[in-house]
């Protein structure tokens, strides 16, 4: 059934292990072996979908690929952004979100506002611009994880290690 010897015996001492374990149900003058049968049957088949949901990593290589970072930074950057968005006067928070979270063009949004392109743009840029200096954003290394979350999960503890010094 399974193709593989020690597969089989551990396939058959689960089996038993089981029929023991439920013997209650097994009722006399029956044939005991169907009965040791559909259980051996039973146990391939739950096995069987149970590997086939699994990946065979037996060096961890795929293992040390799957790696998350915490969220609980994510939570407070989001609540700083708010935050920060919050304090944009209201024309400028209300490009910025026309264009960069919505998705409108500037034409569009342009003509939602009763003004120029021109003019969303300039807000546009204006927000962006004043959003970056109250998060103290100053390149593109300062989204995402701090440098020591992103040594760590880069496996240089090497760096991590002096971060946190």
């Amino acid at each position: 059934m399974c193709g593989n010897i020690d597969r089989a015996d551990d396939l058959v001492q689960e089996t038993l292990l089981r029929a023991l374990t439920y013997i209650d149900s097994f009722k006399p003058g029956t044939n005991m072996a169907a009965w040791l049968i559909t259980i051996l049957r039973n146990q391939y088949r739950d096995e069987y979908r149970k590997r086939r949901r699994e990946v065979e990593d037996a060096d961890g290589h795929y293992a040390g690929t799957l790696k998350s970072q915490p969220e609980q930074a994510g939570r407070v950057e989001f609540e700083e952004f708010r935050a920060a968005l919050a304090k944009l006067p209201a024309e400028q928070r209300e490009a910025l979100i026309m264009v960069c979270a919505s998705g409108l063009s500037y034409d569009d949004a342009a003509a939602v506002s009763g003004c120029v392109a021109g003019t969303v743009k300039s807000r546009v840029n204006r927000a962006r611009t004043r959003l970056a200096d109250l998060l103290a954003i100053e390149s593109v290394e300062d989204f995402g994880p701090d440098r020591a979350t992103r040594a760590v999960f880069a496996g240089d503890a090497q760096a991590a290690q002096h971060r946190f010094a």
